[in-house]
């Protein structure tokens, strides 16, 4: 165990209650040293100690906090120690403009609970019920301050019971905004698909569950949005649910009635525990238990991971009470579309996919998805940065200009910078649709809006053809474009608190490259104002462009044919060209031949699905990643840390001879860094489409002047050909894919003299990959850093915009 250091931000009834000194005697007793502080954003805490230490005295700060005390919100990451010597309660800040911190929606506490199943108390059943230390806040906020006339309970006027409940300073409700009641609160009605009110109330729950136990769809309007429900145990109506939803095999989340059901089918430690229990109650990627009788497969077909969340709003807890079984709880839109949170607009929406729609005449101001979170390498990792942590900021220790970041194409956030912090967005999502499109522009201005931040400059990705990069075109204030792999980077440093030289691995499925290619595999070395792309695959045509992300087959023929030429056609042995007819070879040929949409790229995220489609897993897929999944699901219970060939550019690098020092091959790029403020005087070829990507018009290479170092996979590819050929298990092979590219990043590190290895980008969201490349960077002697709190996926890109253009 090495020493580490954890950053603790609590939010809630925190202070005046007697939370520090109890942090104090709680880490002196337990030998920790670091401090405590109030702040106008909450309580501060950071501790040093062993890692063991520390985990222990997150969970006793939860459990054991100050009577008086209620726990809004609670972020942490761990983070390289500083060297305290001691504790110490530290002087409030007082200083400098403080800034509003809207806090997230908040999960039902204890008291609430009791409350809504108590058949004594005057809120008996209600399902709207809440408190000063739960419910919503960010779906009902309008503009600040936050007073109820400023929120969607506006039209709602306290009965005289709960305003007494409201003033009074001793109340557990005192200025809790969404107070209500029975009496004079939001209530619940059940429509048709046509409108029409089949029952009220209580009524309209219990009528929702038989909807529910039928097998039939329901859309329910929650805290941020619909969500479908249907019975997860009905593999008929799930089925149902895919084919009206258009999603054929994504996974849906579940939602169970308690945590003793989800421990009944999914492994669950302690700190997951802590995850689902939490205030932000997210949906967590559960390891699922071998034989789960409760769940139909088709809830997440072939994935041995099951998403999961318990209920964490009054209504879901009534509606799971009454039911008593798992139910399917996902979104409720069409695909690439945004959540709908009007119930009229869900009628037009959603009408196609439910049978029944369960609401209430509470407004939501702004949708807000489920959060997504998973606990890798023994600390949580938000995987879709929502419900529970929006709008919270990224809090920094330096002061930025105020900045807008208008984020990624896919997976989209926004984000905005005042002073020493950045708002991150709600997740949006791909920026797919006309309603995608209208839901980003509506969050930007409302981010500005609340926040009351006039930006002095947007920044934007590189990539001309997205629609966020268009947007911030058109603002008439000064754009600072900055590269996509260079933004994971940037952002997984600032939530680790990192500053440069590091070496970055931003590995994805694809980000425009500044020689117009697709890139995807990048080793970027980042520097103070500039980054230097140090090393890269080597690089291989997508034949068919876009098409190649739903078709591994077409990333697999690129890869061979870069290996074997036009031969290619002759071979009979390779599993990807079996799914091919005939004329589609011959056509795909002619492209690749005459360079027709065929898009050049070093994307890792493509190799994985070019490997996926050669050992026969997936030659077509239903879902973004779907193959790189599959293939890292493969690896089961294969265990070994044998490795492929691979060479390092013109060197002849072997890792066949691993042993050998490789510290020779020094620094190969020139400084070809590009200045964050030198961007719009690139020559950066623009495309005609209005596409997500350089792939559905691909663009003339722009000869790259630097020498970055190039990873030949071809060593590898052969070897994985060799051994499906042989009959080699499918596990044993992926898990031999993923360790060779694991000594890829040790090897690169190794030549570029950089101790500091800043690990992020989509690849990243692999348990195995991941856990493999921390452990071993580790042991041949590096750092490692990698996301914890922001996403390593493009909902993390705006905050590494933001961080980029402010270091111009």
């Amino acid at each position: 165990m090495t020493g580490a250091r954890i950053k603790i931000i609590l939010r809630g009834a925190v202070q005046g209650v007697g939370f520090r000194p109890f942090v104090y005697r709680l880490a002196t007793e337990m030998n920790l040293a670091g401090w405590v502080l109030n702040s106008a954003q909450g309580l501060f805490i950071e501790a040093e100690g062993m890692r063991a230490t520390l985990e222990e005295f997150l969970l006793r700060l939860e459990k054991e906090k100050p009577p008086a005390a209620v726990v809004h919100s609670l972020e942490f990451s761990f983070l390289d120690p500083r060297g305290y010597a001691h504790f110490e309660i530290r002087q409030s800040e007082e200083s400098g403009k403080k800034t509003a911190v809207i806090m997230p929606d908040i999960a039902t506490c204890s008291d609430c609970l009791r409350e809504i199943f108590d058949p004594r108390n005057r809120r008996y059943l209600y399902p709207f019920t809440n408190c000063t230390n739960c419910g919503p806040r960010f779906t009902i906020i309008e503009a600040l301050p936050y007073d109820r006339p400023n929120t969607a309970m506006k039209k709602f006027a306290m009965c005289p019971a709960c305003r007494e409940e409201y003033d009074d300073p001793h109340d557990r409700r005192f200025h809790a905004q969404p107070n209500a009641c029975p009496s004079c609160g939001p209530h619940l009605e059940l429509w048709e698909t046509n409108g029409k009110v089949l029952t009220k109330n209580h009524d309209a729950l219990q009528q929702s569950a038989h909807v529910v136990r039928e097998g039939k769809i329901l859309a329910l309007k929650g805290i941020g949005g619909f969500l479908l429900m249907v019975d997860a145990r009905n593999h008929d109506a799930v089925m149902h649910l895919r084919a009206r939803k258009q999603r054929e095999e994504k996974p849906f989340a579940v939602m169970y009635p308690s945590l003793t059901t989800i421990k009944a089918e999914c492994h669950v430690s302690a700190l997951e525990e802590r995850l689902l229990q939490s205030p932000e109650s997210p949906i967590v990627l559960l390891a699922r238990k071998p034989a789960i009788r409760n769940l139909t497969s088709a809830i997440a077909p072939n994935n041995p991971h099951l998403g999961v969340m318990l209920p964490y709003s009054p209504l879901h807890h009534l509606l799971l009470r009454e039911l008593g079984f798992p139910v399917v709880a996902t979104s409720g839109n069409l695909s690439d579309e945004p959540i709908c949170i009007d119930e009229h607009e869900a009628l037009a929406r959603l009408g196609a996919i439910a049978d029944a729609f369960l609401v209430h005449d509470r407004p939501i101001v702004r949708h807000v998805d489920d959060s997504v979170a998973r606990v890798m390498l023994g600390r949580e990792l938000i995987l879709r940065r929502s419900r529970g942590y929006a709008p919270l900021p990224i809090h920094l220790h330096e002061t930025l200009p105020k900045i807008l970041a208008v984020g990624a194409h896919l997976k989209n956030t926004i984000a905005v910078s005042v002073a020493n912090n950045v708002f991150l967005s709600q997740h949006i999502g791909d920026l797919e649709t006309k309603e995608a499109h209208k839901a980003f522009q509506k969050v930007i201005a409302d981010f500005q809006r609340l926040y009351e931040c006039t930006p002095e400059a947007v920044v934007c990705d590189l990539h001309p053809d997205y629609l966020s990069t268009q947007h911030a075109h058109a603002l008439k204030i000064p754009v600072i474009a900055v590269q996509h792999h260079y933004a994971h980077v940037a952002a997984c440093m600032a939530e680790n608190e990192l500053q440069p030289p590091a070496l970055g691995v931003s590995w994805d499925g694809a980000g425009f490259g500044l020689d117009g290619t697709i890139w995807g595999s990048e080793f970027l070395h980042v520097k103070n104002k500039s980054f230097e792309r140090v090393a890269h695959f080597r690089s291989f045509k997508l034949p068919g462009g876009e098409a190649a992300i739903k078709q591994p087959r077409r990333a697999a023929l690129g890869v061979l044919y870069e290996i074997f030429g036009t031969a290619v056609f002759e071979r009979d042995d390779l599993i990807p060209l079996e799914s091919f007819s005939r004329s589609e070879l011959r056509l795909l040929q002619q492209m690749l031949e005459k360079d027709l949409n065929t898009p050049v790229t070093t994307s890792a995220g493509r190799l994985f699905d070019a490997v996926a489609a050669l050992v026969g897993l997936r030659q077509h897929t239903a879902f973004e990643g779907q193959a790189a999944m599959e293939l890292e699901f493969a690896i089961g219970e294969a265990c070994t840390d044998e490795i492929y060939s691979f060479s390092i550019d013109d060197l002849g690098f072997r890792n066949a001879d691993f042993g050998m020092r490789i510290d020779d091959l020094g620094m190969r790029n020139a400084d070809f860094g590009m200045r964050n403020d030198e961007s719009e005087t690139m020559n950066v070829p623009a495309s005609t489409s209005d596409s997500r990507s350089a792939l559905r018009n691909p663009q003339p290479a722009i000869p790259d002047p630097q020498s970055a170092i190039v990873i030949d996979w071809q060593p590898m590819i052969l070897g994985i050909v060799e051994d499906v050929k042989c009959g080699q298990e499918v596990g044993l092979i992926a898990a031999k894919f993923h360790n060779t590219l694991v000594e890829i990043m040790i090897a690169v590190a190794r030549a570029i003299r950089e101790q500091k290895i800043v690990l992020s980008g989509g690849c990243f969201q692999n348990k195995y990959l991941a856990e493999r490349a921390v452990r071993r960077l580790k042991e041949a002697g590096f750092k490692p850093y990698w996301h914890q709190r922001v996403p390593p996926n493009d909902g993390g890109i705006a905050l590494g915009q933001v961080m980029a253009a402010a270091r111009v």
